[in-house]
């Protein structure tokens, strides 16, 4: 008897940890959901630290690299000689923030790249993981929003981890210096990725202006919202 009632114990404290274990993870999954669509404005003000804790920091040196673009044609950093720096988003297809960035990033192109700060986009998602986002769907893409820059392809995965990219939209604001592509600004295209009529902080247009000028970028990072890379 004794050893039953030792057993129902041991049965029932394995069922309440297992419930509660459940119970936190959808607490923590909701919580997370809430703080991705709730107005995000004064979190973007901040310099956060998760864009520093894998891949480029501000400062560093971003390795040129070589991807493939809805056309079809092979793009590198390089093959822009008189560019100033580059404007590297990361992005893709479906994710809504994404897609409500799509005109901005447009914008942002025709804005700069005459300025010599061109846009390049580059899709990290996996296609086996997110099917939505297959290279022959980023060319549609692209025709669809009348995209103006490159739209490059990460198949193999890597350039987005170099550079720490965590959701799309990321955005890594680069200058060159001395031959080398230096990391200026690190974050979010603006303070407010769901709404671009209530945009008050054109994070990005702001550094590049600051770089256009001479100035030290006064923002350097801000939180990259966004869906997480797909992989």
């Amino acid at each position: 008897m004794k050893s039953k009632k030792i057993l129902y114990t041991l049965a029932f404290a394995v069922i309440a940890i297992t419930a509660f274990g459940s119970c936190k993870n959808e607490k923590n999954q909701n919580a997370e959901d809430v703080a991705i669509n709730e107005n995000i404005e004064a979190n973007n003000t901040k310099t956060v630290s998760e864009n520093a804790a894998v891949g480029y920091k501000i400062g560093d040196e971003a390795t040129d690299f070589k991807l493939k673009d809805v056309t079809g044609k092979m793009v590198s950093l390089s093959d822009y000689k008189d560019a100033k720096g580059f404007i590297v988003i990361f992005t893709c297809n479906t994710c809504p923030f994404a897609v409500a960035s799509e005109e901005r990033i447009v914008a942002l192109d025709n804005e700069f790249k005459p300025k010599g700060y061109p846009v390049i986009a580059i899709n990290p998602n996996n296609p086996i993981v997110q099917e939505d986002d297959t290279y022959e769907l980023m060319q549609a893409k692209a025709k669809e929003a009348g995209f103006t820059f490159p739209y490059l392809f990460d198949d193999s995965q890597t350039v987005y981890a170099k550079y720490g990219a965590t959701k799309t939209p990321h955005v890594y604001l680069l200058q060159k210096e001395d031959g080398k592509n230096i990391v200026k600004y690190i974050g979010a295209i603006d303070d407010n990725v769901k709404n671009a009529a209530a945009v008050k902080d054109r994070f990005l247009a702001n550094a590049v202006n600051e770089l256009l000028e001479g100035k030290e970028v006064s923002v350097k990072e801000t939180k990259a919202i966004g869906c997480s890379v797909k992989q």
